[in-house]
């Protein structure tokens, strides 16, 4: 491992174990004031063991040893508890704030200099002290309770623990019996343990012997203070036997509940980590914060990216006022005053990119979430998968990862249930059992390429093409290319599936996935082969916050065109361009370009018609994707940042336009969706072979 990684993986260490750290103390202190009421809640101590086994398991993944035995040996303290091995007190709950300070200091030092430590010699004897303190033989509760040995051998030292703190609590111990349809037993005794929880604890659930045919049984062990017709008043089943032991606990036990004032070992001395401590101990006990890392939520970074832009488009109108003043009065304080234009260039510039770094978030974050995905519907329909993961480094824009995740998944799961082939069908076909899908990333340019690539049995255009006829998408004699084919699979409702299912058959699909995908200024591909697979591609840009632009002048009015969409531009004579199937194209370096005219778009050719056709033309090239597309514009004026804001929902229905941007100018203009008017375009081009 280099320096450089070194570094950064022992930053994420002391982020980490602080974050954990920080969560001990506050559990703590809840632990600590559930003492003085007299009671505490074991998920909160299970809780409490959990931390200081992930500062173990952290600390030796990194070689720590002292962190890792410090953080063993509070795990020890901490299971003893749970299973009711030491008594809950405030001597204990002193050792463990005194434990937890000491695991501080190791991890401050550790922070500057990882070869830090310093003797635990006292803080491993104060947790023995307690360990041994507390071992002191007391009577069995449970012999007045009776229960079998059939049922006590087979319970854990954990369960074992609650049913005596149950006991101890006067809780009445119930036994359960009752049976459920084999087919959909997981999910009726998950929602009839919820019902108990809400009136006691259940202590242990038990499988209970017996052939029982097409129905299963269980045992639970449960403690509450429902007398046992309660129970059934609450249930309200028929199959339901509830068995119920002893009497309930004496009166003496209110005093043995979980939290129990016993007086403090004698071999225990009973120092509080609030008071003075050797030199040795105080050193290194600052309660300044060592990690360099903190959680900010986005709304507050669109507020900051919001008053950034703002200040983007003030520098703009300054640059445009110093322009102004350099041409019409050309002296010392004009020159000045373009020279301090620059400079605030410059620093907005690192502002701007400082801001949109802190946005950024690795997409694995993402594609972490679908293995649980692809994990479950594998499940439901009977595949093996397996999900190879490339590229997770690959950095997106925080909100345009949220906003993609529904579409990801919405692939994700029809790759399953259409892409790839049952076992058997796999295996006649000499293929392996497993199916394979493979989730990539890579930024390119401005952008970044999300591929979902599965290894099933792709997509069979003829058979697409016969339900589009069934469905009175297309005519009988109509001949469709290979690319109108797969475009067919994005019109609304259209779907392969002739049954419905919980993932497919329903119409609703790869339109609203394309159309989601849209909105994010972003395009969708798909590829695929007979029997070998499909590729789903997603194009998106890297942040929809403040980009560059192109602005272009269409007739009267003025556009602005990502430039993250700009291949290039160009000048034309009328006569370069020549037409093929009433589409007029572009020969671009041994390529063919169809253009498409804005002003047709928009409704402005009636301004044109007065001019020559002689007049040269100039084209932005745009491309996303493997696609490109020329838009014809009347003058190109130039790049400049802006900062894209909606147009809301009244104006939605709009196409071909992703928002609206204010110039330095005080001008507003609307700012071109790219991949919604190459989308419209090859509509119309397939809608004119029909």
């Amino acid at each position: 491992m280099t320096d450089n990684n070194s570094s950064q993986a022992l930053k994420e260490f002391i982020s980490e174990t602080e974050e954990i750290i920080e969560a001990l103390n506050l559990d703590l202190m809840t632990l600590s004031d559930a003492v003085e009421a007299g009671d505490a809640d074991p998920d909160l101590v299970n809780g409490i063991f959990r931390g200081a086994h992930s500062v173990k398991g952290l600390a030796g993944m990194f070689g720590f040893d002292d962190i890792s035995q410090l953080a063993h040996r509070m795990e020890n303290l901490l299971d003893s508890l749970r299973l009711g091995k030491v008594a809950f007190s405030q001597g204990l709950l002193d050792t463990l704030f005194y434990a937890l300070e000491q695991l501080t200091r190791l991890i401050n030092g550790k922070s500057t200099d990882e070869l830090f430590t310093f003797d635990l010699t006292q803080v491993f004897d104060r947790i023995e002290q307690v360990l041994v303190g507390d071992s002191g033989t007391q009577e069995d509760p449970l012999q007045s309770l009776e229960i079998g040995n059939e049922i006590l051998n087979v319970l854990t030292e954990y369960e074992e623990h609650r049913l005596l703190e149950n006991v101890k609590k006067s809780r009445n111990i119930h036994l359960l019996k009752i049976d459920f349809d084999l087919s959909s037993f997981d999910q009726d005794l998950a929602e009839l343990t919820q019902v108990l929880k809400q009136q006691g604890e259940v202590i242990s659930t038990l499988p209970s012997a017996g052939d029982i045919g097409e129905r299963i049984a269980f045992q639970i062990l449960y403690g509450s203070d429902l007398e046992r017709q309660g129970i059934y008043d609450l249930l309200e089943r028929d199959d339901l036997n509830v068995t119920t032991y002893g009497d309930a606990a004496s009166d003496d036990a209110d005093d043995q509940g979980f939290v129990l004032e016993t007086p403090e070992p004698e071999t225990q001395e009973p120092v509080s980590p609030l008071m003075p401590q050797t030199p040795a101990e105080s050193e290194g006990s600052s309660l300044r914060s060592i990690s360099r890392t903190v959680r900010v939520d986005i709304d507050k970074l669109d507020l900051l990216m919001n008053i950034v832009g703002e200040l983007v488009l003030s520098k703009g109108a300054i640059a445009t006022i110093s322009d102004r003043l350099k041409t019409e009065v050309n002296n010392e304080a004009s020159a000045d005053l373009i020279k301090a234009t620059r400079s605030l260039e410059r620093r907005l510039e690192e502002l701007q990119k400082g801001v949109m770094d802190v946005r950024m978030v690795p997409i694995g974050q993402l594609f972490e979430k679908m293995t649980r995905i692809v994990r479950r519907v594998s499940n439901e329909q009977g595949k093996k998968v397996d999900l190879e993961i490339r590229g997770a480094e690959t950095e997106l824009d925080k909100l345009i990862i949220e906003d993609v995740s529904d579409p990801l998944m919405h692939i994700i799961r029809n790759a399953i249930d259409h892409g790839l082939e049952a076992p058997v069908e796999r295996r006649a076909e000499g293929k392996p059992e497993k199916g394979t899908i493979l989730l990539s990333a890579a930024q390119k340019g401005n952008h970044v390429v999300i591929e979902v690539r599965d290894d099933g049995r792709g997509i069979d255009p003829e058979y697409v093409r016969r339900k589009a006829i069934q469905k009175g998408l297309v005519a009988e004699d109509q001949e469709l290319s290979p690319e109108e084919i797969r475009e067919l699979l994005f019109m609304p409702g259209f779907s392969t599936r002739d049954e419905v299912s919980d993932l497919s058959g329903r119409g609703v699909g790869m339109d609203v996935v394309k159309n989601n995908i849209a909105e994010l200024a972003g395009m969708i591909g798909l590829a695929s082969d007979i029997g070998q697979g499909t590729v789903v591609t997603l194009t998106l840009p890297i942040t929809l916050a403040i980009i560059k632009a192109l602005i272009v002048r269409v007739g009267s009015k003025t556009y602005a065109i990502p430039i993250n969409s700009v291949l290039e531009t160009l000048m034309l004579e009328a006569d370069d361009i020549s037409s093929i199937e009433k589409c007029e194209v572009i020969e671009l370096r041994r390529t063919t370009v169809p253009l498409l005219r804005l002003d047709q778009i928009f409704g402005m050719q009636e301004q044109q018609e007065s001019e020559s056709s002689e007049q040269r033309l100039f084209v932005a090239i745009v491309g996303l994707a493997e696609k490109k597309m020329g838009f014809v514009v009347d003058e190109l004026l130039g790049q400049q940042d802006v900062v894209i804001k909606s147009l809301g929902k009244a104006l939605s229905f709009v196409k071909g336009i992703a928002g609206a941007a204010e110039l330095g100018n005080q001008k507003t203009i609307l700012v071109l969706d790219v991949a919604g008017l190459m989308n419209e375009a090859i509509r119309s081009e397939s809608a004119l072979h029909v």
